[in-house]
Formats: C-alpha cells, structure tokens, sequence
C-alpha cells in the first residue's frame, strides 16, 4: 500500500515529501519528478510566485542508480523564495522585531486564516497561512510523479484539462478526446496506446489555459484578463482522466475501499477545491434511468464494453475497466489585490484583509494536482489488487488477472 507525508511551508527553507509502498525494481529519476513540477507551475493567471521558483526535485532516498529498491522514497523541492524569509521563516529563536515585521493578524476571508488562528491558539496568522498555502501542492505533485511512473509500466495515461474559468465552458458538442488506434477505434477509447496518449497531452500542454477547445480557451483568457484589471480572482470546474484502467479496482464490501470514494477524497483534499463528482456526477440527478445507466455490450475481441460513460469508469465502488472520470470545482484564490473586508483579530477593528502575492487563477495548475492525487489512489488501488514487494512480482499477478479476464470474457457456456 502507498501512503505518503509532505511537509514545509510556503516561504520555508523547503518542501519535504516521503512516500512509502513503491515496489522495487522501478526506474526513477528526478527528471520524472521535475516534468510534472514544471506543469504544475504554468497556466495563465498564474502570479509573480511562479516567476520566482523553478522548481527541482532532489531525491535523497529509497532509489540507487535510478531504480527503487522499495524502500521508503524522500524527495525534497527547495523554496527559491526563501532566500528573502530566512530570519522571518527561521525554525531556530530570532528577534521579536524581526517577526513583528510581517506578522499577520487580518484574517483573509475564504482562507484558513482565522480557523487555524482559532483551533491553534496563534496570534499571528502567518503560522497558518503558511502551511494552508496551495505551495504544499508542488509535493504532492512530486508523489504524484512516482505514482505515475508506476502506472505507466502497465500503460494506464493519466490527463487533465479545464472544462470552465469564470463564465467560459467548453460546449457540450465539442468531440476533444484522442482517437485509439485504427484496430481498436471501435468503440471509442477501449485502450489507449502510449503514443496517442502522448500526442493528446502534448495538444493540452500547447494551450495557455489546457483547454482542448480554442474557442473556449480564447474566452478563459479573456476572463482572466478581465478579473486581473478589477484585482479579482476567478474559479472553475477541470476533469482528470484515467485512460487503460482495468476492472477489479476497489471493492463494495466497505466503504472506505470504494473507489469513486477514495478518489473523491483525494481530490476534495486539494486547497480550494469545493466539489468533486465522479462521470456524470450532478447532472445525473436530472437524467433519467435510460439515460444514465451505460448499457452492456460484447464483441469477441474487445470483451465487455460500454458505448457511453456516465458512471465514469466505476461501478460499485469498482472500477469497471472504462476509464475514471473525476471533475472537480476550484473556488475563486482567496488572496485579492483588492481585499474584501475582514477584522483585526486583535484589535477587532474592521479592516481591508491582509494581502499575500497571489495568482488570479490557478485552475490548469489545480488539474495537474489533481492528476497527481488521482495517480496516487489507482497506483494504491493497483498495489491492493496485486500486491509484490517488486515490480517483476506485481507484473506477474497483473499479468495473470489480465489473461483471466480475458478467458472469463471469452468463456461460453
């Protein structure tokens, strides 16, 4: 089983993440690593903190020569900005003066600000706000990485992109999705070949916004645009999908080993984030049954199969080998270069809110958080499943399952 720790603090010395349950015998380096940072950091609308940091990741255990040797995995991602915070951030005993000078006591609305100050007794805010910062994301991200490359060695591709910022949407007719292989293109994304997964990431990564539609995208960054000139922020819904999952992920019997509920709760965890639905999600309440429910098909070379989606991939609490669809609505970034009114937790004075160097949106960003902690929860789910200390072992029972399948698809009575 994967389980994994991060620790550090927006402007502290680093960002600390350690993940335990990576089988053996898996090629790894911080180039893996560093890719899925880089993405992490791009979007439009995004703030003067992504000029400053280029982040890097440093491995510093559980890997030798570039492979796991199944031992818990530690990577640190150093804090450019901390060159301009060491006595403020420091750990060890400073001048009360030098504290005093960016102390914190006007509580942001929509942060963690005032929460924290309460639950944790803190009379400066900047030991919430700190912690509570979406830059801890950059270490999931870094998890996420090492999930990821687990999942691509039994070919299961891991995408997100951007459905809606502000009042653009993608239109409900828009056909974006990659094409499978000319063998398999029926019926539409049964599998997915790591290259047409590939060329479909490479379209998102070229849009500002990582919107697969540019007519959308156009009317995002115009949004964006204009939420910057009124120091607003904006919000919006991305989807992350699961492409070559098999069947048999998850169970029914409990319900903390459902997946859809797993995967909710990874994504729910991420800052900002205030809904998440799984394939149709709320706009099956409005469906019909005959419209919802995704009919049963077989054919002798591709088994099982479904012509629609609208279970997202589980069934149960299982995954029932279409892919996983996960969207997730991001609220607005709190931190506004025009603050909303707030009180001095102190004096109780009414003021404007504290104002931290913040991005006006962090959506696109988000859908690569949110492909991370999805990775982590299918790579769990898989390691569950199949079990091995090793890759070579995990691959063997994959390998096993997968051809039981097949039989049991095939098999006629």
């Amino acid at each position: 089983m994967i389980r994994f720790l991060t620790a550090g603090e927006s402007h502290g010395k680093c960002l600390n993440v350690i993940m335990e349950g990576i089988p053996a015998g898996m090629h790894l380096s911080s180039m893996d690593i560093d890719k899925e940072l880089k993405r992490r950091q791009k979007g439009y609308g995004r703030g003067g903190r992504m000029r400053i940091e280029r982040d890097r990741a440093i491995i510093n255990s559980g890997v030798r020569a570039g492979v796991t040797l199944g031992s818990p995995v530690s990577v640190t991602i150093q804090n450019k900005d901390w060159e301009n915070w060491q006595t403020i951030m420091s750990p060890e005993a400073v001048e009360a003066i030098d504290i005093e000078a960016r102390r914190v006591t006007r509580p942001r609305p929509g942060h963690a600000d005032l929460a924290g100050g309460i639950k944790y007794h803190h009379k400066d805010l900047r030991n919430i706000l700190e912690r509570a910062s979406a830059r801890e994301t950059a270490a999931r991200v870094a998890a996420g990485s090492i999930a990821k490359k687990l999942l691509d060695e039994f070919g299961i591709y891991i995408a997100s992109f951007v459905v809606h910022i502000g009042n653009a949407e993608i239109p409900g007719n828009v056909d974006f999705l990659p094409k499978t292989d000319k063998e398999l293109v029926f019926p539409p994304l049964k599998k997915l070949s790591k290259k047409t997964f590939k060329e479909f990431q490479n379209n998102l990564e070229e849009s500002p916004v990582r919107c697969p539609d540019p007519n959308t995208e156009k009317l995002m960054m115009q949004a964006i645009d204009s939420a910057k000139t009124e120091g607003d922020s904006l919000g919006g819904i991305f989807q992350v999908i699961a492409f070559n999952v098999p069947p048999g992920l998850g169970s029914h019997v409990h319900w903390d080993r459902r997946l859809d509920a797993r995967l909710a709760y990874a994504v729910m965890s991420i800052p900002a984030i205030k809904g998440v639905e799984i394939g149709s999600g709320f706009a099956s309440a409005q469906l019909k049954g005959s419209q919802m429910h995704d009919e049963i098909f077989y054919e002798t070379k591709l088994g099982f199969y479904r012509k629609s989606n609208n279970a997202g991939g589980t069934e149960g609490g299982i995954s029932n080998g279409e892919n996983i669809i996960v969207k997730a609505a991001m609220k607005p970034i709190p931190s506004l270069t025009k603050p909303l009114r707030s009180v001095d937790i102190e004096s109780k004075e009414p003021f404007e809110a504290a104002k931290e160097r913040a991005d006006v949106c962090a959506v696109p960003a988000a859908g690569v958080v949110g492909e991370a902690v999805v990775a982590v929860e299918i790579a769990n789910a898989m390691l569950e499943k199949f079990g091995g200390d090793s890759l070579s072992e995990l691959r063997l029972a994959y390998d096993v399952y997968t051809e039981l399948i097949k039989n049991l698809e095939n098999e006629k009575l």
